[in-house]
């Protein structure tokens, strides 16, 4: 979903998967399944990220399905390594709708993969609502796919350098600006 919808992260890296299955699509013959190539575009992602998170001075995001402890475990860790505060922006999506999605994108796992991920990330979510703080992580941030429909942003100036807003006023004085290294979700867009 984020890979569709944008991360505002001023000097940020930001990596996503997508932009390596679709150049790999693009490559190989047409109509090969993703589940064919599946394993090489999360290879290249994970290489991706440790090659930023290790060489980057500024912000990495990373988008990434953790529905495993495993992974977030390796996230976490590999952040530590390189002296990083590593903040946790879960968006959740129902069972149903994380379906939909797959087949809207073109990327639908396998059955027992697919229930075996939204039986894990129910689970997480289950715990962070009951306050459950994951070890290592700075802060974890959850939202549902309303929230996060229009992107994300990520802030990284500390307040003090923040440009003036068009009020005048500093946006660390706007309520629907994050603070440093908090994100949030754009206000919801009218209809029209």
């Amino acid at each position: 979903m984020l890979a569709r919808r944008p991360i505002a992260a001023r000097g940020a890296v930001v990596l996503d998967s997508d932009p390596i299955r679709e150049w790999l699509r693009a490559k190989l013959p047409d109509g090969m399944p993703y589940r064919r190539y599946r394993g090489l575009v999360h290879l290249w992602h994970r290489v991706q990220i440790v090659l930023a998170v290790l060489s980057t001075l500024g912000p990495v995001v990373v988008h990434m399905p953790a529905t495993g402890a495993f992974t977030r475990v390796a996230l976490v860790s590999l952040a530590m390594l390189a002296w990083r505060r590593p903040y946790l922006v879960w968006v959740h999506a129902e069972p149903a709708e994380a379906r939909r999605g797959q087949r809207a994108r073109g990327r639908v796992l396998r059955r027992s993969c697919f229930e075996r991920h939204a039986r894990l990330g129910v689970a997480f979510v289950a715990r962070l609502r009951a306050g459950h703080q994951p070890p290592g992580w700075r802060r974890v941030i959850l939202l549902d796919r309303r929230r996060a429909r229009y992107g994300l942003v990520l802030n990284t100036e500390p307040a003090d350098q923040r440009p003036a807003g068009p009020t005048g006023q500093s946006p660390r004085e706007l309520p629907t600006r994050p603070a440093a290294g908090e994100v949030s979700a754009p206000a919801e867009r009218a209809a029209g």
